[in-house]
């Protein structure tokens, strides 16, 4: 059904694209679109948030850890997967916050950083491209780095004024915002009530008034509800379009609306 199609979804560190888009990175797959996940950082400085995991030989390889888990993520979902090479920054935390690390992605100059995923959306030649809003969903400075040179890439892709070296021109026709619909978050508390469970969802729906949710790990708060009832209370994954070159009714219920219809015809 979908042959022909291709879809790239631009992540900023391994795992996030499993705890974001997953499901309809799978959806694609099994209808045969084409799927890439980039990955802009190899996650270097991230956190250990399982406390099973929480051991001295698990820092030491948190890298190497994370690689593999990528790994196992891109047989799963059955993507294709590209490091675009950029070292981790890591979540500042602290008052006043302290300084970021040298030399980390969310200090690169953004119109150089670009030319990577410039080269690679060139090469795959996605139709539709994922990526994460001006907040970066929360505000890790990768994500939101993600966010700049995503947007950079889009508009500069198709030009061949721009970035002469980065290979043939090509524009991608959509591009869509990750979503984190709060309300998702509220029902899902609700529901895990009604069912006489613990919600682990209590401390964090003041935050989600302010800001996007923030993904957790296995044992943390996010992954605490049982899928059996995410699957009843919500199961849909949102998505805002940004960019389009194509005409397709709203709302949406496809990312390739209005693609599919000019590829396959």
């Amino acid at each position: 059904m979908g042959e022909g199609l291709r879809l790239m979804a631009v992540h900023e560190h391994p795992d996030d694209e499993s705890s974001k888009g997953a499901a309809t990175m799978a959806r694609y797959v099994a209808q045969g679109v084409d799927v890439l996940v980039v990955t802009c950082t190899g996650g270097e400085r991230g956190s250990v948030l399982n406390p099973q995991l929480d051991r001295p030989e698990v820092w030491e390889r948190i890298a190497d850890l994370r690689r593999h888990e990528m790994d196992r993520a891109r047989e799963i979902l059955g993507v294709r997967q590209e490091w675009l090479g950029f070292v981790d920054s890591g979540l500042p935390e602290g008052d006043p916050l302290p300084p970021l690390p040298p030399g980390c992605f969310a200090l690169e100059d953004v119109d150089v950083a670009a030319e990577r995923l410039v080269r690679s959306i060139r090469e795959f030649r996605p139709h539709v491209v994922l990526t994460y809003d001006e907040d970066g969903g929360y505000p890790h400075p990768d994500h939101i780095m993600t966010h700049k040179i995503t947007m950079v890439a889009f508009d500069a892709a198709g030009d061949p004024e721009r970035y002469p070296d980065a290979g043939e021109p090509w524009q991608p026709l959509k591009l869509y915002y990750h979503m984190w619909a709060k309300s998702r978050w509220y029902a899902l508390h609700e529901a895990m009530l009604a069912e006489g469970m613990e919600s682990p969802f209590t401390e964090m729906l003041q935050w989600l008034n302010d800001r996007p949710t923030k993904d957790d790990r296995p044992d943390g708060p996010w992954f605490r509800a049982p899928l059996e009832l995410q699957r009843k209370v919500w199961p849909t994954e949102e998505y805002e379009l940004v960019r389009s070159f194509v005409d397709s009714p709203t709302p949406e219920d496809d990312l390739f609306a209005g693609v599919s219809e000019r590829v396959c015809a």
